[in-house]
């Protein structure tokens, strides 16, 4: 009898959706502190910061998605740069049985908040490892970059068509 059981909840267990992470990765790293060692001694005023960040999918094989995260920062003291960091940090996620319509939700939003806390760390300890404060990225809403992406390409799509005809009428 319990044999039964098991093998008839298996096949909708096998449909249920699912996400699992199989690994995270740093695809690029690079870090420039121009000024050393002298950019580390000079702390006359406070340094401002721009910080970017960027998500990228591409599909790697049936159900398996690389999510990337690219994180920017570059601080810089009365114009001159301290530091220069860039972070290109990823994660392989196999994704079974979701809907196509929440696919695209998930990618870019659900997986990226997973290696977030990763790749803000890997930043924090560079910036430490080249003679300053940790950089700590303040929490990020993937949800709102989501939104202004789906806004910008909807943006395009509606521009396309003049693009597109425009394009065609170029010699090349």
């Amino acid at each position: 009898m319990a044999d039964d059981t098991q093998s008839a909840a298996a096949p909708q267990a096998s449909a249920a959706p699912s996400m699992s992470m199989v690994g995270q990765y740093i695809r690029d790293l690079s870090f420039e502190n121009p000024g050393a060692p002298g950019s580390i001694m000079s702390g006359s005023s406070n340094p401002a910061f721009n910080v970017s960040i960027s998500v990228g999918v591409k599909k790697q094989a049936e159900e398996l998605y690389a999510v990337e995260l690219t994180l920017t920062a570059k601080a810089n003291r009365e114009a001159v740069v301290l530091f220069n960091v860039e972070l290109v940090y990823g994660g392989v996620f196999r994704l079974r049985n979701i809907a196509e319509a929440a696919l695209s939700q998930l990618l870019m939003i659900e997986c990226p908040r997973l290696i977030f806390p990763f790749a803000r760390q890997v930043l924090a300890s560079v910036t430490q490892q080249g003679g300053f404060p940790p950089l700590m990225m303040e929490p990020v809403d993937f949800s709102a970059i989501y939104r202004q992406n789906m806004a910008q390409l909807a943006a395009k799509q509606n521009a396309a068509p003049v693009v597109a005809d425009a394009d065609i009428a170029k010699p090349n």
